[in-house]
C-alpha cells in the first residue's frame, strides 16, 4: 500500500483513564503544544489508544506546509500551540487493553479506518492512496507534495529501518556554488557542511548548507580542491558561521525537497560537481 508522504513532526497520540498525551520521537511530551488533536483524541470513545501519524499544516491547496506548522509553533525552538494543526494517524499500536504491535499492518488498519474519519475533525486518516506506486509519486511530485510512502501490509510494527516502509520523495536538482565550508574532525573528508551560494542579479546570496551526501572518496577529493582555492573572507554574507572559505568558483550539484521561509534549502543532498563541459548552471533566486 502506498500513503502520502506528511511534511510536519511524527507523534505519538496516547490516551488513557489519566487523560492524552502527544509525545514526539524523542520523547518529548508535546500535548500542551497541539491542544485541538489532544481535545479531538479526548472526545474518541475508545478508553485506551495509541495512534501514531504525523501532525501537520495545511496550505491553501491541501498540501502540508512544513513551514506554515513551524510558523504556527513559534519558528524553530518556538513555544506557541499550533491550534490548526491536523493529525493524520498511520497506525494504531495499542486498543482497549491491547498491544497490536505485533498484528500485520492490513489488521491494524482495518482497525484504525474505523476508529478515524478520512476528512472530518482533527485526527484524520492518512489514506491508502493505491498500489501503482510509479504512477503515484509521479502524481505526488506534479501536485508539490513530499512523496509517498510504500508499506508492507504483511509486517507487524517494528522500530528502525528495516524495509517495511520505503519512502520514495518528491527532489528538485540544481547547481550552487560553493562559497566556504565547516571543517569537521569526523566527517568524511573533514568536511561537515558545505556553505552554498545562488545567484541573484549580479550578486552571490547565501542559501544554507549540504552536510549529507558524500562518500569517503568523493569527500576527500573535494576537500584537497577547496583548500587550494581558500580565501580569507566569505564571497557573501553568510551570518555568523565559522568556515574556511574559498573563491566561488566550484558548483555543487544539490537535490533538495524544498525551500524554508527564509529562503535556505531544506533535506538537500550533495550529488558531486557540476562539470566545466556541463554548462555549470547556477540557481538563480527571483527578483
Amino acid at each position: 500500500m502506498f500513503e502520502v508522504k506528511w511534511d510536519g513532526y511524527r507523534l505519538a497520540v496516547h490516551k488513557d483513564e489519566a487523560g492524552v498525551r502527544i509525545i514526539t520521537r524523542g520523547g518529548h511530551d508535546w500535548t500542551d503544544r497541539f491542544p485541538a488533536i489532544a481535545d479531538a483524541a479526548m472526545q474518541m470513545p475508545r478508553t485506551t489508544m495509541i495512534l501514531d501519524g504525523e501532525a501537520v499544516v495545511l496550505d491553501d491547496r491541501g498540501r502540508s506546509d512544513f513551514g506554515g506548522l513551524q510558523r504556527a509553533l513559534g519558528g524553530r525552538g518556538g513555544k506557541r500551540r499550533a491550534g490548526e494543526a491536523l493529525f493524520y494517524a498511520f497506525d494504531v499500536l495499542y486498543l482497549n487493553g491491547h498491544d497490536l504491535t505485533r498484528m500485520p499492518l492490513h489488521g491494524r488498519r482495518a482497525l484504525l479506518e474505523q476508529l478515524v474519519e478520512v476528512e472530518e475533525g482533527k485526527i484524520r486518516l492518512s489514506e491508502d492512496i493505491g498500489s501503482d506506486g510509479p504512477l503515484l509519486v509521479s502524481a505526488a511530485c506534479e501536485l508539490g507534495l513530499e512523496g509517498i510512502i510504500g508499506k508492507n501490509v504483511e509486517m507487524p510494527c517494528r522500530a528502525g529501518r528495516n524495509g517495511d516502509w520505503v519512502k520514495i520523495k518528491c527532489v528538485q536538482s540544481e547547481g550552487f556554488i560553493i562559497v566556504g565550508y565547516e571543517p569537521s574532525r569526523v566527517a568524511l573528508g573533514g568536511i561537515g557542511r558545505l556553505l552554498l551560494a545562488a545567484r541573484k542579479s549580479d550578486q552571490l546570496v547565501y542559501v544554507g548548507g549540504v552536510g549529507t551526501g558524500f562518500t569517503a572518496r568523493s569527500a576527500t577529493a573535494l576537500r584537497r580542491q577547496l583548500d587550494a582555492i581558500t580565501m580569507p573572507k566569505p564571497a557573501t554574507d553568510v551570518g555568523k558561521r565559522n568556515g574556511a572559505f574559498v573563491k566561488p568558483v566550484l558548483v555543487a550539484k544539490i537535490e533538495f525537497r524544498a525551500w524554508t521561509d527564509d529562503g535556505k534549502l531544506r533535506h538537500a543532498s550533495f550529488k558531486g560537481l557540476r562539470e566545466e563541459a556541463d554548462a555549470a548552471s547556477v540557481y538563480r533566486l527571483s527578483d
